[in-house]
């Protein structure tokens, strides 16, 4: 379907700029997000295009609270959304699923590599338990000298579990 070869460019230029660059640009989410509403209408009427806004503010909202948290970037929020808008909210709840599965595997697999996986899972334990005020508020993660080698680009995740939800669909 046209729809799907659209978001399938989306995504690959966004993978390799966020692999690359370390961004996902808003030259190709903006237009990406119109261009996913009018394909819709155009294809599927009215209900297409109500289907592709529900998928667009789904998408944004699944991401919200980790980017206020600052755990990801605006770019990563804005892919989530036009993958919703382009396939809509079942579509961009599944991709969601699959993308957290992924991206905790990665992270788990970078944490085995650094050689100090139970200390930082012990960090990550105790900063989730400062959010909900169980101990204090202090982010345990930031204690962790050298943590920004440990990241990796969120692009990543989402492609592969955009790619996994289409496959398993």
């Amino acid at each position: 379907m046209v729809t799907d070869l659209l978001l399938s460019a989306v995504l690959l230029i966004c993978l390799y700029t966020d692999i690359k660059y370390k961004k996902i640009y808003n030259v190709v989410t903006l237009p990406a997000v119109l261009v996913a509403i009018i394909a819709n209408l155009y294809l599927h009427g009215l209900n297409g295009g109500i289907d592709s806004v529900k998928g667009l503010v789904f998408g944004l909202g699944l991401l919200f609270i980790p980017f206020v948290m600052g755990g990801l970037g605006a770019g990563d929020v804005k892919l989530l959304g036009i993958i919703g808008a382009f396939k809509g909210p079942e579509f961009v709840w599944w991709t969601f699923l699959y993308m957290a599965i992924t991206g905790g595997l990665i992270s788990l697999g970078i944490m085995a590599k650094s050689r100090n996986i139970s200390f930082r899972l012990k960090a990550i334990l105790f900063t989730l338990l400062s959010f909900i005020g169980i101990t204090p508020k202090i982010n345990y993660l930031e204690t962790i000298e050298s943590s920004a080698a440990l990241t990796f680009p969120y692009g990543i995740a989402i492609t592969a579990g955009a790619v996994i939800a289409y496959l398993l669909r």
